[in-house]
């Protein structure tokens, strides 16, 4: 019985401890942003992606610099190598007009040096090193990119929550009203006053409403769970969400001037990098065409013997020192950088009609996030008349009935209609929102 006891009281202990460890937030859609762009699996990676950027510049730097080599090598000379001197037989003792075959040198051999080598002049690198900066522009223009992505679909992903949330209070309030009047229609019929199928036809619209809660339930705790996944927060940490529905406010877009700054799009941005880059690139094939020139040197010591003593400094090394520059100059190359210039040409064409491409596809969306969320508010302020009235309506039924000069199934067509006017009304306060956020990203307020 102790064993039993000690097992379960272990077993609480640890379950409150993970209880203790479990992460819990309260955020406002900002924060959740904010959380995001620390966290989101996306915006991770692109971070990381700049720095690759930066790592690349930085070779393509160091190719430039000053490179500097070591060596040693030691030989042992097991079979000479042969050297034949036509007709030189009669020099080395043997015939006359004959080759002469000889072996000669030291078995033992060793080579100690170092040699260096700098760039002077190479327009082609230079060139290069000028767009590995616009490399590195890109990569940061992408994160921006990323960002506003997440910030839209973060965004979205909480007020989904934040309408379920909604959804779930209007079915409970339905429900405990639907709940009132079947249990005033129950106590009637037990009197006598009213037939079963008045009770029963309420009966199966609460089983209903029921249902539609359990529903709604299932796809709240998923959007929650989505939510978090689009944060990058771990899926069993507790979220309490602190913005409301009612502080969301969703207004006809203002007429807007006739000329948009695309520079406000990041996406315009990424594009305008790409331009500048392949016209780089164009320029650092045209310098192919011209010379380079490195300077480089060398300083090496040699060391012949009869013996395996390479170490002995009593015995000579025997030193050797080069300096020199080499220029080198491109005549032709099989027109290799000809066709390369023609491909370079090809994508500066390719990346101008990109930027005009990118242009017309901003055009598009601020013209149709403009005509969606023009009707969305429109949309959503006529379903808030519709709620009033429906809500009128089930209020005027439920009292006629109660007076008796009204009808069962009468109160049921209003509770029905009261539902549906709820419904409409949380799909259209869900359109406005979205409608709202994809307006703003059409406008570069999305950071």
């Amino acid at each position: 019985m102790k064993k039993i006891i000690l097992v379960l009281g272990l077993t609480i202990s640890i379950l409150n401890s993970f209880a203790q460890t479990k992460s819990s937030y309260s955020f406002s859609v900002k924060q959740a942003v904010d959380f995001a762009m620390q966290n989101q699996h996306d915006i991770k990676n692109s971070m990381i992606d700049e720095e690759l950027a930066h790592k690349t510049v930085a070779e393509i730097r160091a190719s430039g610099l000053p490179q500097i080599n070591a060596s040693f090598d030691v030989k042992d000379f097991v079979e000479f190598p042969t050297t034949v001197i036509p007709g030189a037989g009669g020099l080395f003792g043997g015939q006359p007009g004959s080759d002469a075959v000889l072996k000669f040198g030291a078995p033992y051999q060793a080579a100690a040096g170092a040699d260096a080598s700098q760039l002077l002049f190479n327009a082609e690198f230079f060139s290069g090193l000028k767009g590995s900066k616009l490399y590195i522009e890109l990569s940061t223009r992408a994160i921006a990119r990323t960002k506003v992505e997440v910030a839209a679909t973060v965004s979205k992903a909480y007020y989904m929550v934040l309408v379920s949330n909604e959804r779930v209070k209007l079915l409970d309030a339905n429900i405990a009203r639907l709940k009132k009047t079947m249990d005033d229609t129950k106590a009637l019929m037990d009197n006598g006053f009213v037939e079963k199928i008045d009770f029963d036809r309420l009966t199966v619209a609460y089983n209903n409403l029921l249902v539609e809660k359990e529903k709604v339930d299932r796809l709240l705790s998923t959007g929650m769970y989505l939510l978090k996944y689009q944060m990058g927060m771990e899926i069993n940490a507790d979220l309490t969400l602190t913005d409301k529905l009612e502080d969301m406010k969703v207004d006809l877009p203002a007429a807007g001037s006739d000329k948009f700054d695309y520079s406000k799009r990041i996406e315009y941005g990424i594009m305008e990098t790409s331009f500048k880059l392949s016209k780089v690139d164009l320029k650092r094939k045209k310098y192919a065409y011209l010379p380079y020139a490195f300077a480089y040197g060398s300083l090496s010591e040699n060391a012949y013997r009869s013996k395996f003593d390479l170490f002995d400094r009593t015995t000579p090394w025997y030193p050797t020192a080069i300096i020199g520059v080499t220029v080198k100059v491109p005549i032709f190359n099989g027109f290799l950088k000809n066709v390369k210039v023609q491909q370079a040409k090809l994508n500066v064409q390719k990346a101008e009609n990109n930027m005009e491409f990118i242009k017309k596809s901003i055009d598009l969306e601020l013209a149709t996030s403009t005509t969606n969320l023009t009707n969305s508010a429109a949309s959503l302020e006529n379903q808030k008349k519709n709620i009033a009235i429906a809500e009128d309506v089930a209020s005027v039924a439920k009292k006629k009935y109660d007076a008796g000069v009204g009808s069962n199934l009468e109160v049921l067509n209003a509770e029905t209609a009261l539902k549906e006017a709820q419904t409409n009304y949380i799909s259209a306060l869900y359109d406005a929102i979205i409608a709202k956020i994809d307006f703003d990203k059409a406008n570069g307020n999305l950071k």
